[in-house]
């Protein structure tokens, strides 16, 4: 991700959080926690552009009157305190997409919203010599026959690593690297399932983390906020004490078996995996820099959902 993109999602952040406040203020008591995060997302506002600032505040307010009729414990009178916070990127790292959490003092009761700005992609995952990303993804540890099989491609990567190579240098990245990488990655993901039959909903919980939430999208070529909702374990879309929410959000089936793991026709650095229940992802890989190095990252992206994952379009005005 670029500097300008970067900071441009750090200032989406930023006023989605104090576009919120602003709003809530109106009906009850509010706080912002201010912390590191909240720092950099107000440090990224500093240095957009004041149009790009108008872009950003347009695409928050659209959002927020349809977020309170999903959500009637945000704006219900009470004497508690509200809180608001954004999250740090270690708590991402842990499981926790979420980048806002609204939350009540008082009540055990929050939830969560993902902040997309221009983009759907879910998680930017690594492969590398000793990452097992087995048990990081489903809790099951890569086989010795995965282990095996990346040395050779990793080893490689190192001696050009080390003689300082440029990726666009090596001659042959889709055989001798894309290929028989994602063919290993396959490859593991499909002896585990056949070891466990969790591994469907466990990678799916993975890419989307752990916790249900909302996904906020600033699609600005199209003047809209699209709001996408994952309530896969029934948290989101709770009665107030004296009100249902206006908008009624399904829970939504987590996996159970995959239909089908492969690469994508005519491709040779992107995989497809198609699920039960209408989940859909692509994983392309790509090197994330320059220079080699000894890994590589996933652009992960959700290509099909479950019809009970609702996306409302919030147009600008």
């Amino acid at each position: 991700m670029s500097e300008q993109s970067n900071n441009q999602g750090r200032a989406y952040e930023y006023i989605c959080l104090t576009t919120l406040c602003n709003e809530i203020s109106k009906v009850r008591s509010v706080e912002i926690e201010q912390n590191s995060a909240y720092n950099a997302a107000f440090h990224a506002w500093s240095l957009v552009s004041p149009f790009v600032q108008d872009v950003l505040t347009e695409s928050a307010k659209s959002a927020v009157a349809t977020i309170f009729d999903m959500e009637p414990k945000i704006t219900e009178p009470s004497d508690d305190l509200l809180k608001l916070k954004i999250q740090t990127d270690n708590q991402g790292k842990d499981g926790d997409v979420r980048d806002i959490v609204i939350s009540r003092k008082d009540v055990k009761w929050e939830i969560g919203l993902s902040i997309k700005h221009n983009h759907f992609a879910v998680k930017h995952s690594r492969l590398a010599k000793s990452l097992d990303f087995g048990t990081k993804w489903f809790n099951i540890p890569c086989s010795e026959k995965y282990w095996g099989d990346i040395k050779p491609i990793f080893d490689y990567l190192k001696i050009q690593k080390d003689n300082k190579k440029n990726w666009n240098e090596l001659p042959h990245k889709d055989k001798d690297i894309y290929i028989p990488l994602l063919q290993a990655f396959i490859d593991e993901i499909k002896r585990s399932n056949c070891a466990n039959s969790e591994v469907p909903k466990r990678m799916v919980e993975y890419l989307l983390g752990e916790f249900d939430f909302y996904k906020v999208i600033s699609i600005d070529s199209r003047r809209l906020t699209q709001i996408q909702t994952y309530n896969l374990h029934g948290k989101l879309n709770q009665a107030s004490n004296i009100s249902n929410p206006k908008i009624e959000i399904p829970i939504a089936c987590l996996p159970t078996r995959i239909v089908s793991l492969d690469f994508k026709p005519n491709s040779t650095n992107t995989i497809e995996l198609y699920m039960d229940g209408g989940w859909q992802f692509s994983f392309r890989i790509h090197n994330a820099s320059t220079k080699v190095e000894t890994s590589l990252k996933f652009d992960i992206q959700i290509v099909g959902m479950p019809t009970t994952i609702i996306s409302i379009d919030c147009k600008w005005y």
